[in-house]
């Protein structure tokens, strides 16, 4: 028996006889949708919970059977490890791409001082730019906070590594160490001292690690020679600025400008010349092995035995071998 017409109820249309499940209008499914809730069935059996055992403490432990031992975890310190060259190294490798950080840094505030003392050369003669006089006062305020915090963070990198170095250059010579730590940190810290000990430091660190005689006077590279100048207008020229702030004026101002830009260019070459200096003398301190040896790359031989040498010479041929050194 053919299935009675239908009506769709999402267009109310009634469908003709044998159309299908589905309306030929909107395609929408014909069939009523019921859902009967039937008890289960009789012969089904109960689900009964499995009763959980009683708590019997924490799990026990099992005897490890192969693998490595259960110690514990320890620290592997190596003799290398507590030696003054290896701090040394280690400070080095820190303190050197923070030191031309540091330049990079001083070089923007110097530009940003150039930058505000041009502003104030126009600003003589016409009103300046709200914009341009903010945006310069941004950038010379933030470059002058970052670069005194990174240069005190160098400086503190460059006086331990200092006071490594020499203790690493005093054991590799077989020698005790010219100063003492506290005398080495005075020396840098302490205005005045500042500018001799340093630059005396870093000659006898050179002096040892080239394994100079101990007894004879250190005799500074041209490296640190120009360093050890850099740093004494550096901190005389610190002192300077430090003293001209005190003063007032316009003038007085305008000038501590110039003075400024003019420190910050010193920074940076001290900066750099010490991240120079500081590899240098780590290599010196550790330098690169060179293992060489003789390598043969050709035998020569004559084949013609020496009749005058007699029968046991005869029979050994003259042999020539050209050799080259291999690192």
């Amino acid at each position: 028996m053919p299935p009675a017409p239908q009506t769709c109820p999402r267009c109310r249309r009634t469908s003709a006889t044998g159309a299908g499940p589905f309306c030929p209008y909107c395609g929408r499914y014909l069939a009523a949708l019921e859902w009967v809730a039937a008890p289960p069935a009789p012969d089904t059996p109960p689900v009964v919970p499995v009763p959980r055992r009683p708590y019997a403490g924490p799990p026990r432990t099992r005897p490890q059977r192969g693998g490595y031992p259960a110690l514990p975890w320890v620290r592997a310190t190596g003799p290398e490890g507590a030696t003054p060259l290896h701090a040394a190294r280690a400070l080095a490798g820190t303190a050197v791409p923070l030191l031309w950080a540091t330049a990079a840094v001083a070089l923007v505030a110097a530009g940003a001082e150039v930058w505000r003392y041009a502003l104030l050369l126009a600003s003589r003669a016409d009103a300046l730019s709200g914009p341009v006089v903010a945006a310069s006062d941004a950038l010379v305020l933030s470059a002058g906070t970052i670069a005194p915090v990174m240069t005190v963070l160098a400086g503190a990198l460059v006086v331990l590594w200092t006071v490594r170095a020499a203790a690493a250059a005093a054991a590799g010579a077989g020698v005790v160490p010219s100063r003492r730590t506290r005398d080495v940190v005075l020396g840098w810290v302490v205005p005045g001292l500042n500018l001799a000990v340093p630059g005396a430091v870093l000659a006898e660190i050179e002096h040892t690690a080239l394994r100079r005689p101990a007894g004879a006077r250190p005799r500074p590279s041209r490296l640190v020679l120009v360093w050890w100048g850099l740093w004494a207008a550096g901190v005389v020229l610190s002192a300077v600025v430090l003293l001209w702030g005190l003063r007032t004026g316009v003038q007085a101002r305008a000038d501590g400008v110039l003075l400024h830009a003019l420190l910050d260019v010193l920074a940076a070459a001290t900066a750099g010349v010490t991240a120079v200096l500081v590899g240098h003398l780590t290599r010196l301190l550790s330098p690169a092995r060179s293992d060489r040896r003789e390598l043969l790359v050709r035998v020569t031989g004559s084949g013609r035995p020496d009749a005058a040498a007699g029968p046991a010479r005869a029979h050994q041929p003259v042999v020539a071998g050209e050799q080259v050194a291999v690192e």
